[in-house]
């Protein structure tokens, strides 16, 4: 038995390592034709030493960033392979591969950076802290009560962008010594302002309900995912009844710990195959696209785990149901949105139509929606948290220039010689 593990383990070793060399092979062709971005243009930089599987996290910037580029350059910095040939076919901003610190260091050196973003809190981004002169600012992948909302690496970064009073709330509960009011900045979420896309489905009578679990977490206070313990039950009941069609977007990690999880994924990917081949009216869809929008403004009800996926639906204002973690370790913040929210437990889900039925006509249930959207972003006009999230550069921009211009003066001062007006008069002291 032992054998046998250790004959699969250097298998995947192998075919770990051959589809590394294929990957960097591919990566070399491309980078030999791909333009060189030119010195001195790079303004803002965002930081992604993230491997292809964590993708989300940077693609949820897209627009925003495409958006921004148009006043200020922006260059995405990439120190994966495999995620720099996926920036290269997606991203709408330049990309650049700095795999070496030292490779890091010479972009620095070449660019003009005025900020650093980061959208996650990967251990490589103390690589790029030890740059000063430039604002290093933690702008997240999404607005949750998940305890990664409230870490102390929050301290690491000159700021973070953050949505709103329900995030400075938290973090002020949570953080000891953090000055909340100069080193955070609230810009709503300006992803919502771009929520687009067509949905691959005819418009018709079924209620469309989007269940978008996250993954299963790599410890138990983070154990939030339902794919195993509610999936199953809520994916039957939607698929067993013809007023309704099923939009399944798991987390790209969804299993990759757990292999409990991932056969419950696999049974209710396969499950959705075998309702659509039984009506083809049916139009059940299992969504692993990269562009996340249509599907949280189109769905009728959507069901999530406790995950960003809930504050993105949350700033559409439509019908929303959360599960309640199965695991009694996870944590839960009660504090914000989730102590109003529309609970599904686990032994409820296969009775999941009922209160799917009830959001969809519940006024109270609605007018609490509206007041946490506006607890977590402000206002969720259309291009508010654009217009937010460009002031909010512009001030640190601004800040920058000042700075600058303290340390150029500072470095005339202590250049200049302070004996120079002197002369050679005699000192008076004698050998």
């Amino acid at each position: 038995m032992v054998l046998l593990h250790d004959i699969k383990t250097a298998k995947r070793l192998v075919t770990s390592i051959l589809n590394s060399r294929r990957t960097r092979g591919e990566l070399a062709r491309r980078l030999s034709s791909d333009p060189v971005i030119p010195p001195g243009r790079i303004e803002i930089a965002v930081y992604f030493a993230d491997a292809a599987v964590n993708m989300y996290q940077v693609r949820q910037w897209y627009e925003p960033l495409a958006e921004l580029a148009k006043i200020h350059p922006v260059a995405i910095i990439s120190r994966s392979p495999g995620t720099m040939l996926k920036l290269m076919d997606e991203s709408p901003v330049p990309v650049t591969y700095r795999r070496k610190v030292a490779d890091l260091e010479s972009f620095v050196a070449e660019q003009d950076i005025k900020i650093v973003f980061y959208v996650n809190q990967n251990a490589k981004n103390f690589q790029m802290f030890r740059y000063g002169r430039m604002w290093h600012v933690f702008v997240n992948h999404g607005e949750s009560d998940k305890m990664y909302m409230t870490t102390n690496q929050f301290k690491a970064y000159d700021y973070s962008f953050i949505a709103g009073e329900a995030a400075a709330d938290r973090l002020s509960h949570k953080l000891w010594n953090f000055d909340l009011a100069t080193r955070t900045k609230q810009i709503g979420r300006p992803q919502a302002d771009h929520f687009a896309g067509t949905p691959p489905y005819p418009a018709d009578d079924r209620t469309v309900v989007l269940y978008s679990p996250t993954w299963e977490g790599d410890r138990a206070a983070a154990a939030y995912g339902s794919v195993a313990s509610h999936g199953p039950g809520l994916v039957a009941a939607l698929l067993g009844d013809p007023r309704y069609r099923l939009v399944y977007r798991p987390h790209p990690r969804t299993g990759v710990i757990d292999p409990v999880v991932k056969r419950a994924n696999e049974q209710i990917i396969a499950a959705i195959a075998a309702a659509n081949r039984a009506d083809p009216t049916a139009h059940h869809l299992f969504d692993n696209g990269p562009a996340l929008g249509w599907q949280l403004a189109d769905a009728d009800v959507a069901i999530t785990d406790i995950s960003a996926m809930v504050y993105d639906r949350l700033a559409t204002g439509l019908p929303l149901i959360v599960t309640r973690p199965a695991s009694t370790l996870a944590e839960v913040d009660l504090a914000g949105y989730l102590g109003s929210a529309e609970w599904l437990d686990a032994d409820a889900a296969s009775t999941v139509i009922d209160l799917v039925e009830r959001v969809r006509n519940d006024e109270k249930s609605q007018a609490t929606l509206h007041f946490w959207a506006q607890r977590h972003f402000g206002d969720t006009t259309p291009g508010a948290a654009t217009a937010r999230f460009h002031a909010a550069v512009e001030s640190l921009i601004e800040e920058w220039h000042r700075q600058a211009a303290v340390h150029a003066a500072d470095a005339v001062l202590s250049e200049a010689d302070p004996f120079e007006d002197e002369g050679d008069e005699d000192s008076g002291v004698v050998d």
